[in-house]
This record gives C-alpha cells, sequence and structure tokens, in this order.
C-alpha cells in the first residue's frame, strides 16, 4: 500500500467510550486519526465507575474537566456479607483518604460519558469522524483497507474497539476463550431518600454481588447479578414493586427507592482474545476481553488499553518507525495481556467465592476479608491492587503526556 494511498494513519473502529478514548489518545500522540463511530443503536441505561488510573489518563487528554460535574466520588466502598451460610465474613469499609486520594474513582452515566467525549473529540485537532458502521475489513501486508457503505478508508494501525462481535477481530484471525457463567446481570439506576455520602455497596449473595454505586444527587446505580430465571422475574415486577424488593435487599440503608427509566438484564461471560494485536489490528476494551461488572474492571481495562497503544504509537513514531508493524503490535501484546489476565482471574475467583457451597472456601473468604479489616497494610495493597496499579501503567495514568 504506497503512501500515498494512505487517507489517516491510524482508524479507530467504534463508538463507544473505549473508542472515543482511544481516538482522542493517538490524535494526542500526534497520529493523523479517523474514527468510525455510528449513532447508537438505543439509550444506553448502564454507567461506569471511572478508577483512579482512568481519571488521570482522561485529565491528561484535557476531557476530565467536561466529565467531573457529572460524576459522583466513590470515597468509600464497603463489603457486606449478606448470605444465610454457616460462616460469614466480616463487613469491611474501603477509605480512599488511606491511600491519600479524593475518590477511588467516580461513577457517571454512560450516555452523558459518550456524549462528553464525543465533544471533545469533534474539537480535537488530526481527529476526524466518519459517522457510519465499517462494512469490512481487510488487512495487508503495509496496510489495512476499511470498506464503508459509500467508500474507503487506507490506513497503517486500526485500534479496534467495535465491541465482543468484533469484525476487526475477526478480520486479523484473532480467537478468544470463552466462558458463560450461570448468572445475569440487572441493571438500573434509581433515586433514594437517604445520602449515599459517596460511599459505594456491595451486598454478596449466593447469586452474586448486589452492588450500590452513588451517582450525582440522591442516586445511584445498582447491578444485581442473580440467576436468568430470577432475573427475568425481577424485570417483570412494576417500578413500585421492585423498589420495595431493592430496598429490602439493601436493607433500607439508602431509603426509600424509586426506579428511573430503563432496565436492562446481561448474560454474564468471559471471553479472552489468544492475542491482543495481530495484522496491524490491535484490539481494544470488549473486542478484546469481556468481564462480568464486578470491581469495575470492564472500560478501565479498556482506557488502559487505549493509553498503551497510544504510548507505543507515539514513540514509534518519534522513532521513525510504522506504527503498525510487528514490533508495535509485539509490544502491545506484551503488555497487555498480563494485566488483563490477571483481572480476569481476579474477577472470577472473587465470583466463584460467592457461588460455591464448599465451605473451607467461605472459611478462607472471611479469614481474608478479617486480616484486611485488621491490618492497614493489607487493605492498602488491596485497594492499590484493586485500582489496577501496575508497574507498567500506561505513561498517561503515570505522567500526565505521552
Amino acid at each position: 500500500m504506497a503512501k500515498r494511498e494512505l487517507t489517516a494513519e491510524v482508524a479507530v473502529v467504534g463508538g463507544g467510550p473505549s473508542g472515543f478514548v482511544a481516538a482522542l489518545a493517538l490524535a494526542a500522540a500526534g497520529a493523523d486519526t479517523v474514527l468510525f463511530a455510528p449513532p447508537a443503536a438505543g439509550p444506553d441505561r448502564r454507567t461506569t465507575a471511572l478508577l483512579d488510573g482512568s481519571v488521570r489518563v482522561l485529565k491528561a487528554l484535557g476531557t476530565w474537566a467536561r466529565l467531573e460535574p457529572h460524576t459522583a466520588p466513590l470515597a468509600h466502598l464497603r463489603l457486606v456479607d449478606a448470605t444465610r451460610r454457616l460462616i460469614r465474613a466480616p463487613e469491611v469499609t474501603f477509605d480512599a483518604a488511606e491511600l491519600g486520594l479524593e475518590a477511588f474513582g467516580y461513577n457517571i452515566e454512560n450516555e452523558v460519558l459518550r456524549r462528553e467525549l464525543g465533544a471533545a473529540a469533534a474539537k480535537t485537532r488530526n481527529l476526524r469522524i466518519i459517522e457510519e458502521a465499517v462494512a469490512a475489513v481487510a488487512p495487508e501486508e503495509s496496510g489495512v483497507k476499511l470498506k464503508l457503505a459509500g467508500g474507503e478508508e487506507r490506513v497503517k494501525l486500526v485500534a479496534a474497539a467495535d465491541g465482543r462481535h468484533s469484525i476487526c477481530r475477526k478480520a486479523a484471525g484473532i480467537a478468544t476463550e470463552r466462558r458463560e457463567l450461570p448468572q445475569t446481570a440487572v441493571a438500573m439506576n434509581l433515586r433514594h431518600s437517604r445520602p449515599h455520602r459517596g460511599i459505594s455497596t456491595e451486598f454478596h449473595t449466593e447469586s452474586g454481588p448486589f452492588t450500590l454505586v452513588p451517582l450525582a444527587g440522591e442516586r445511584s446505580s445498582l447491578v444485581w447479578v442473580v440467576e436468568p430465571d430470577e432475573a427475568e422475574a425481577l424485570l417483570k415486577l412494576d417500578d413500585g414493586l421492585l423498589a420495595c424488593e431493592i430496598e429490602r435487599r439493601a436493607f433500607s440503608i439508602l431509603g426509600k427507592m424509586a426506579i428511573e427509566s430503563g432496565r436492562g438484564a446481561f448474560p454474564l461471560a468471559i471471553e479472552i482474545a489468544r492475542h491482543f494485536a495481530r495484522r496491524r489490528i490491535a484490539l481494544v476494551g470488549e473486542a478484546g476481553h469481556l468481564l462480568p461488572p464486578i470491581g469495575a474492571q470492564g472500560l478501565n481495562l479498556g482506557i488502559r488499553d487505549a493509553a498503551t497503544l497510544a504510548e507505543l504509537v507515539a514513540d514509534a513514531r518519534r522513532a521513525g518507525k510504522d506504527p503498525g508493524g510487528d514490533d508495535v503490535l509485539f509490544d502491545y501484546d506484551e503488555r497487555r495481556r498480563p494485566d488483563v489476565r490477571s483481572r480476569a482471574l481476579a474477577v472470577e475467583l472473587m465470583n466463584r467465592s460467592l457461588l460455591t457451597d464448599f465451605l473451607p472456601v467461605h472459611a478462607l473468604r472471611s479469614m481474608g476479608l478479617e486480616l484486611v479489616a485488621r491490618f492497614g497494610f493489607l487493605r492498602r495493597r488491596l485497594m492499590r491492587e484493586g485500582l489496577g496499579e501496575r508497574a507498567d501503567a500506561p505513561r498517561l495514568a503515570r505522567a500526565g503526556a505521552l
């Protein structure tokens, strides 16, 4: 593919939050970037807890000032064993101030997040936005062709942020490892009569977590992990009955509940790509990894994907190298693999510890949380691990620059 045929240096395929962050980061790296962001099929009623490292990336990209007014800080995380088992774990509260932070992260509605990232992208230099879906992706030795209904784009590198059914991943010939989980996540937003005071409360139940996460105002988002049959029954309840059931499950800690419009149910699975980059295509977000909504890992991993790829592209451009070359893709795969797989393992172990009826597992879990509650150094270590602090964190999260 001759240089004169290129229509951009880098393409980002996907108009979700991961795609917008990837486009903003690659443009910040100096790459001439085109973003394919077709309009969303419908409103996304879910929320995202942006952890501290993600907030650092967004600050470095100059977008945090747009987002912060729409967020609620997560200053405290409370774990409550709400099972009815013989051995129960003690209640544990984690305080962000113990790490010198105002908050572990900030919760924001996905619709607002996408809207504000899109507005920032529209004002970014060397970033062109095409509100159209990519119909086909064809990797070649020296570039990638992206076919649209009305034309074609040609680039050196594709950041595939096109979700769990990624056509880019398929074009790269990357297989995935998938495990279905016997659970469904029910998600919705709530209004309540008592203030949340910046406390995110996670009740552990026999079917999975029941998690209330603060939103701006006296509102919270709920992610309720249950068996599929129970999810179906919950979705059939009218707002009043469902609100009463949620208040009961939450032990009335937030007072009276009212359901906001829009509920969703999502079957849970863990799906990890066997490679995170091949044939000039790098996987970002759910194209590379799909995790249950436990521990707020999903989009935060996607933001680290985007920041890492932008760092490698910036380094390649400074060295006069091909940003879609095999060495860049190899480094990306090596950098993202341990982070993604360790997060997936932690989420799966946490989930299995709730589902199992094996008494020794309950005892170990209870003893572990008892030690965490008693010893500050263990508590701080666990908090840092939960925030995804790593020695190989991308420069945007550490130094604030590429």
